[in-house]
């Protein structure tokens, strides 16, 4: 290749990689629920009874902002993930918001697998499945849930790695202004065998996608990895929010809207070794927002992207994705 040709494909590169920066730069990641979009207040867990058949069903609703005014919802037949739901029965619908402020309202169209079409509309707080002469036929309120094991203390023999004063047990640990442990951090300390708990929030990037969107990891022994990514709404794949990344999905996406502090609890046995040879592969129990999503599952491989290698003791690892994730409360009983 001569100098000028070079000398192109370097601009180019460069021309793509600021393109793709700036692209990034243009989607917001809220990390304040007081300082959201419009969208924000209608985005959320909704559940109630709607009639079906001259019968009432109990349904669950995930409404999911997209940014500019667009949503997603997912409606959950028996109740929402987690609290009645069975999996894989899901109606799927889009809507669009109009109005601001007091005014706004968003409406949501839901079709069956029959064909049939269910309209709602969103405001103060709660759905409004309308019926065929456009009044309300049923309401679904919104539901803000929390995880059980959300502010445990520390049991005795517990290595308490972070309470919100200090970040002395991370190596280039950092704090955010409002005194919680940004990701892109990995303890001092080195551990097997252990019960972990950790609290993460999500930040809210309506406008991302995918593995865009709040993308930061859990990695115990540092090469084990427990995806956290905003997967509200989303069917639950090994690569999503709970999963084992690339080795297992969650029995249940057990993921809350972001901006809600959720919590992982991990039941983890290392890897067993005779000299080289592994002999026993490295086991997980995991439990999202206190439901068990992976029971005692074998994990073959260590997992893409973290410090670790599997053998030995080795660090928590929280991994940054180039996504604003906050961590607090987390602490470890090795046995």
């Amino acid at each position: 290749m001569n100098d000028v040709r070079l000398r192109r494909g370097l601009w180019a590169v460069a021309l793509s990689l600021a393109l793709g920066s700036a692209a990034r730069a243009a989607n917001p990641a809220y990390t304040d629920a007081t300082k959201t979009d419009d969208d924000f207040v209608f985005q959320g867990e909704y559940v109630g009874e709607v009639p079906i058949d001259g019968s009432p069903m109990r349904i669950g609703v995930h409404v999911v902002a997209l940014g500019d005014g667009k949503f997603d919802g997912v409606a959950y037949p028996g109740g929402l993930p987690g609290d009645g739901w069975q999996p894989p029965t899901r109606v799927l619908g889009t809507g669009t918001r109009s109005g601001a402020g007091a005014d706004a309202v968003v409406k949501i169209e839901v079709r069956d697998d029959g064909g049939e079409t269910y309209k709602s509309e969103i405001r103060g707080g709660e759905i409004a499945v309308l019926g065929p002469d456009g009044k309300a036929a049923a309401k679904l309120a919104k539901k803000a849930r929390k995880s059980p094991s959300l502010g445990a203390a520390p049991p005795p023999g517990a290595v308490v790695l972070f309470d919100g004063k200090n970040t002395d047990k991370f190596v280039n640990g950092r704090l955010s202004p409002d005194g919680l442990l940004m990701e892109g951090t990995t303890t001092k300390d080195s551990f097997g065998d252990a019960t972990w708990h950790v609290e993460f929030l999500l930040p809210y990037q309506p406008k991302d996608r995918g593995q865009g969107r709040a993308n930061s990891g859990v990695y115990v022994q540092g090469a084990y990895e427990v995806q956290v990514l905003d997967s509200f709404g989303l069917t639950g794949e090994n690569n999503e929010c709970g999963g084992v990344y690339s080795v297992a999905a969650p029995a249940v996406n057990m993921c809350l809207p972001p901006l809600q502090w959720q919590t992982y609890d991990i039941d983890f046995a290392a890897p067993k070794f005779q000299g080289a040879t592994q002999t026993q592969p490295a086991r997980m129990t995991v439990k999202h927002n206190g439901v068990v999503i992976h029971d005692n599952i074998a994990i073959p491989k260590i997992t893409p992207g973290g410090p670790g290698n599997g053998k030995g003791a080795g660090p928590l690892f929280l991994q940054d994705h180039g996504n604003p994730v906050r961590y607090r409360n987390i602490w470890v009983v090795p046995k």
